[in-house]
């Protein structure tokens, strides 16, 4: 009896076209002498159908062409099963696979996805939402805000919108920190809960993190001037500044004076004024080099 492979795909992540990824997958797949299963995502109970078909396939890993918010989704869906993910970075934003060190090319990443090891990664939960990499309060939750009401897409988008982010910029915001039965209290412009070590964009803003450790790290930075921020987007994150400080947790609590915006992996999720975190150790395989 022939094993089973179901391959997810987004059809609109990206902007790229995904019959490539479809037919490259397929053809990978009838080469390993496994049954191709498609699952196209519709934004409509993708997660209640994903986890059915599983059920009814029971394979031994799932591959999945998009970005951070379709693996997240995938994994959600599968995460009180024994699956190992491969990852074909496909979407708008792919930290994750910037992180996981992916190669750039397809035919690289179907050969990890399909055969090579896997490691047991831990996610974030923040107000019972998953994070699988960087979540974050304040500025830059501000710059994923705008992006996504911004009309041009890609690099260039970023850079305009950088722009715009920091011309508008609010005051620091206060925030009392719980964590390592300590309370911190500090006036930030922006918080990062990390996973992992850097943003989709290859920025490194967590040079600590670990996504397998049991743990996650709390960047605080407090006086986020254009030149600290130019230094962050531009790969030289100033760690020894009095400016930045990192706590290295399993879990915490982070509570504002005010409303401040808020993102998940890239995702605006609106203003908050309270964030519960707590780490979820070894919650999904994931394929890696």
């Amino acid at each position: 009896m022939k094993k089973n492979i179901i391959f997810v795909v987004n059809p609109i992540s990206g902007d790229v076209d995904k019959t490539q990824y479809i037919e490259a997958t397929k053809l990978f797949a009838e080469a390993e002498n496994l049954e191709f299963i498609l699952f196209e995502t519709t934004g409509e109970d993708d997660i209640s159908k994903i986890k059915s078909l599983y059920n009814q396939h029971k394979p031994e890993r799932i591959i999945v062409a998009g970005g951070d918010g379709t693996i997240k989704m995938v994994a959600e869906a599968l995460e009180k099963q024994d699956v190992i993910l491969g990852i074909l970075p496909a979407g708008s934003a792919n930290g994750l696979s910037v992180d996981l060190n992916l190669p750039t090319t397809l035919e690289e990443n179907l050969n990890i996805a399909f055969h090579h090891n896997y490691m047991e990664m831990d996610m974030i939960s923040i107000n019972g939402k998953k994070s699988l990499h960087l979540s974050d309060l304040g500025l830059n939750a501000d710059l994923v805000k705008n992006y996504e009401n911004s009309e041009i897409r890609g690099k260039l988008g970023y850079a305009l919108q950088t722009f715009t982010t920091l011309t508008e910029m609010e005051e620091p915001f206060s925030a009392t920190i719980i964590a390592n039965n300590q309370t911190i209290e500090c006036v930030a412009r922006m918080i990062v809960i990390a996973n992992s070590q850097k943003y989709g964009t290859g920025v490194v803003i967590n040079p600590n993190g670990v996504m397998n450790d049991g743990k996650f790290e709390l960047v605080i930075l407090k006086n986020l001037d254009l030149i600290t921020f130019g230094k962050i987007i531009t790969g030289n994150m100033p760690i020894d500044s009095d400016d930045i400080e990192i706590i290295s947790t399993d879990k915490a609590i982070i509570k504002t004076n005010t409303p401040v915006s808020f993102q998940i992996d890239g995702e605006y999720c609106g203003p908050e004024t309270q964030l519960d975190i707590k780490i979820l150790h070894k919650q999904m395989k994931v394929a890696i080099p």
